[in-house]
């Protein structure tokens, strides 16, 4: 999370008590982040929603997601996919895959998410070798290093139509510095660039402000 001007935070609020209806289970899961190995680096609630309303446009049933944290981000894509739906979300740190459990528990989706916890290249790895069902859609939000190793797991467990949503891109700027030291934002540009040369993807990427800071995130439709 980087700094946030004041003016950012009151239009982000604005538009959280005009458009975005958090019930107690949200509010409880968001408040939660504390209590993880990552406070405060949950998606906001504009995002929250944001997301499953991509997920919903995307008519998608089966959701993977690399990074679960408390689990509220969690909560907005189980309750997109609806009572049929499914959700499978990697978690490194047992801590946090508890804090999401008592969440998902409190907001009725325990039936319709899993998580599996270890490094994700591992879990994800597992789920290839086991194919199962290809997803139709994927949120990254995970450490961003390996985010060209999540790409490439989530190409091999997806099919032409899926959507992938990377968060976290932007990264106060720090992105358009080619020279940069910094591991996540080299992540970065190393995803962006397998995304510019495969041919079965369509891809923009939008910054955003607010609550988080200055930031953004990749939106990729598999066309192939």
């Amino acid at each position: 999370m980087y700094e946030s001007d004041q003016d950012w935070r009151e239009v982000d609020a604005y538009f959280e008590d005009s458009l975005v209806a958090e019930d107690d289970a949200l509010t409880a899961a968001r408040a939660s982040g504390t209590r993880t190995t990552m406070p405060r680096a949950e998606v906001s609630p504009n995002q929250g929603k944001l997301l499953g309303m991509l997920c919903q446009m995307a008519d998608a049933t089966r959701v993977l997601e690399f990074g679960t944290l408390a689990g509220y981000s969690t909560i907005w894509l189980a309750r997109a996919v609806g009572d049929g739906g499914h959700v499978t979300t990697l978690e490194l740190e047992e801590q946090n895959a508890e804090v999401a459990r008592r969440n998902l528990e409190r907001a009725g989706v325990t039936d319709r998410v899993e998580i599996l916890t270890g490094p994700a290249t591992e879990s994800v790895q597992r789920l290839i070798d086991d194919a199962v069902e290809p997803y139709d859609f994927v949120f990254i939000d995970a450490d961003k290093p390996n985010n060209p190793a999540y790409l490439q797991a989530s190409l091999a467990l997806t099919r032409p139509g899926a959507v992938i949503v990377i968060d976290n891109v932007v990264r106060n700027g720090t992105v358009t510095d080619s020279e940069t030291l910094d591991a996540s934002a080299q992540g970065v540009r190393a995803v962006v660039a397998e995304i510019a040369r495969d041919p079965r993807l369509d891809a923009t990427a939008t910054q955003t402000v607010g609550a988080k800071g200055w930031d953004g995130f990749l939106l990729i439709r598999r066309t192939a």
